[in-house]
Order: C-alpha cells, then sequence, then structure tokens
C-alpha cells in the first residue's frame, strides 16, 4: 500500500512540535533532558545501527570524525540553551525563533562558501529580522527574563546551523544512520561531562520526568526527523523546509491546549512576520510564475 509522503510529513511537523512542550513538562535541569534526549535516542538506535552499518565506521576519514564530533558539540549546546530559553520564554516566542535556522544557515554559507545573496534572500532576511524584534519587544515588555529566554533560543538557533554546517560535508560520503549515531553519541558525551561540570543530577526523577525523556527521544528525534528523511526521496527539499515553519505554529497551539500559555498580539504578529520571512527565503519565486 502506498503512503501518501505529505500525511507522514504532517504527522512529522506534529512530532517535533511535541518536543518543547515535553520539555516543559519535565522538571530536571536543561542539559540534564537533553542529555536523556540523546541518550536514550543512541539506545534506541544502537541494535539497527550495530546489524546493519557498524561497517561503515572502518571506512570514516579523520576528516568525518572530527566534523561529526563537532557537529555533536553544537548539537549538545543547541538543545542546553534551547531548552533554557523555554525557562524564561514562552513555546511560541522559542520556537518561532529557533526555527529561523535557514537564514543563520543562509549566513554560514557565505561566510564559509561564498554563495552569493540575491534581493530575494537579503528581502527574506529584513522580514524575518523584523518579526525577531517584535516578538523581543512583546517579551520585554511582559518581563526582561522572557527577553533573555529569546536571546538564549536565537544563540541556540545559530548553534543548530553550525551542527548543520559541520554535518553537510560529513553526510556526502557518509550514510544518514551511521552520520547520526555518531553525532548524537558525541553529542550525549559532551552533555555527560556538561552535567558533571555543572555538578547535576543524573537522578533519581520521577516516572514522569523518565517518560518525557524517552519521549523526547521517540518522538521528536527518532519518529519527527525520520519521516522528514524518508519523505525528501518523494518531494522536494523545499517542501520539507516549509513544513517545518509549521512546528511553531503546532507548537503554540499544543502549548494554550496542554499547559494554558496565552499568546499575546506582538508575539503572534512577529511569529507571522519572521514565519513569511523565512517562506519567502525558501521558496523559489521562479519555479511558481508557472502557477499564476
Amino acid at each position: 500500500m502506498k503512503v501518501n509522503p505529505y500525511i507522514l510529513i504532517a504527522i512529522g511537523v506534529f512530532s517535533v512540535s511535541m518536543s518543547a512542550i515535553f520539555v516543559k513538562l519535565a522538571t530536571a535541569d536543561a542539559g540534564v533532558i537533553a542529555f536523556y534526549r540523546m541518550l536514550f535516542s543512541v539506545l534506541l538506535m544502537a541494535p539497527f545501527f550495530l546489524v546493519k552499518y557498524r561497517h561503515e565506521l572502518t571506512t570514516l576519514s579523520k576528516k568525518d570524525w572530527l566534523f561529526s564530533g563537532i557537529a555533536g558539540v553544537f548539537l549538545a549546546f543547541h538543545f542546553i540553551l534551547w531548552f533554557e530559553s523555554l525557562n524564561y520564554t514562552s513555546v511560541a516566542s522559542s520556537t518561532v525563533l529557533v526555527t529561523m535556522q535557514p537564514l543563520f544557515a543562509f549566513i554560514g554559507t557565505y561566510l564559509f562558501f561564498k554563495e552569493k545573496i540575491t534581493l530575494q534572500t537579503f528581502i527574506a532576511g529584513l522580514i524575518a529580522i523584523c518579526g525577531s524584534f517584535l516578538i523581543g519587544w512583546g517579551d520585554f515588555q511582559v518581563s526582561g527574563s522572557a527577553l533573555y529566554g529569546d536571546i538564549l533560543a536565537l544563540i541556540a538557533c545559530a548553534l543548530i546551523t553550525g551542527y548543520l554546517l559541520f554535518g553537510q560535508d560529513v553526510r556526502q560520503r557518509v550514510s544518514l544512520m551511521t552520520y547520526t549515531m555518531i553525532v548524537y553519541s558525541a553529542s550525549t558525551i559532551t552533555l555527560f561531562f556538561y552535567i558533571v561540570g555543572k555538578g547535576e543530577s543524573f537522578g533519581p526523577y520521577s516516572a514522569e520526568n523518565w517518560l518525557w525523556f524517552l519521549l523526547l527521544a521517540i518522538v521528536p528525534n527518532l519518529l519527527g526527523h525520520t519521516l522528514f528523511n524518508w519523505a525528501i526521496a518523494y518531494v522536494s527539499t523545499n517542501v520539507i523546509s516549509i513544513a517545518i515553519l509549521f512546528e511553531p505554529i503546532g507548537a503554540a497551539i499544543l502549548a494554550y491546549i496542554i499547559l494554558n500559555e496565552g499568546i499575546s498580539w506582538l508575539q503572534l504578529l512577529g511569529g507571522v512576520v519572521i514565519l513569511l520571512g523565512i517562506m519567502l527565503f525558501v521558496v523559489d519565486i521562479k519555479s511558481l510564475k508557472k502557477f499564476f
């Protein structure tokens, strides 16, 4: 039976939208939540990896190991700062700011790979930046700590871009499973030493906390991103990029239902502006002309 890829993409969006909700529901420190999310992901992937992909480890170059390790460190601190931001600002503000990743990625590719800036890209960037200022101004009016959370979310967004840039080169030679296993393992090790360095506790935690840790590994990590990676074989990258823009919308709706978080008019306006800017960034305007 053939499955409609758009249905699975919708399930993927819902899955990744749950990430911030699970983090909010957990009561552990941000680093601990991130550690168990990655540890459980590695443990769940390990049997499949060891059976089918472990032989690929011998084919990796020193550069592949180095770049994958660095990507894992970036991913670890992305989760630390993003999860920490949720202690200060709302799910809506945090997730929409983290979603600005395509623009951070463009800055990275411009600086390191000398990609050209088009007028469309420049305008899209300005629009998204204006949206982030609207969210920041609205949160600052609520409290200074909310603005601090917004800043943490933006730094987390920059870090996830670094993670993707280092992985871009490695993924040309290494399978998704092997690369993911190495990166998640490096991220887990980084988070382990981060927790030890900060003197935070690995446990014990309540049964509810262990449930949120496990669900973070299964739902957004393994289910959500796996569905996106599967769908990319059947739809264009732009479709996936635009679909991911619905993550903050889904997260905000879920936060309203589950956490009773409201959304201010400035948050709403800023979020819409950011999403419009990013949509302008990822959509090829020329390819759309044939529809009009």
